[in-house]
């Protein structure tokens, strides 16, 4: 009889580890989004609860979207960014001079105009 019990025991006490055991498991997402001061990190910790009910299919997604945020770098495209950033700049410097060469044109077209008129006046 007290087997019973003992068995009893070591049967409720692994069913508790494991249950705390896929708790914790599904929460290591979220522990390193918070680590690295992820911007999403509220929404991966509810999709990890999402994903406990779902049997852990999104858990290898959430991995993933929690360990591409540093806060040192981003999502890693801050190159890129610095890159449109100096073709940004470049492209503005670019419409400056084409409207600067724009207004000189102008200003030539029209002294040939006054200059033809002065011409043809003088015939």
């Amino acid at each position: 009889m007290t087997l019973d019990y003992v068995a009893l025991a070591i049967l409720s006490v692994v069913i508790i580890m494991l249950f705390y055991g896929i708790i914790a498991v599904h929460d290591i997402p979220y522990e390193i989004a918070k680590k690295r001061n992820h911007p999403h990190q509220d929404a991966i910790h509810y999709a990890g609860w999402i994903s406990l009910f779902t049997l852990h299919v999104l858990w290898p997604f959430l991995w993933i979207w929690a360990t591409l945020w540093r806060e040192d770098r981003g999502w890693g495209m801050q190159r890129i960014e610095k890159d449109q950033h100096d073709i940004h700049l470049q492209m503005n410097r670019l419409l400056v001079k084409v409207e600067s060469l724009q207004t000189e044109l102008d200003e030539i077209k029209s002294k040939k105009a006054t200059a033809a008129k002065v011409v043809e006046e003088a015939k």
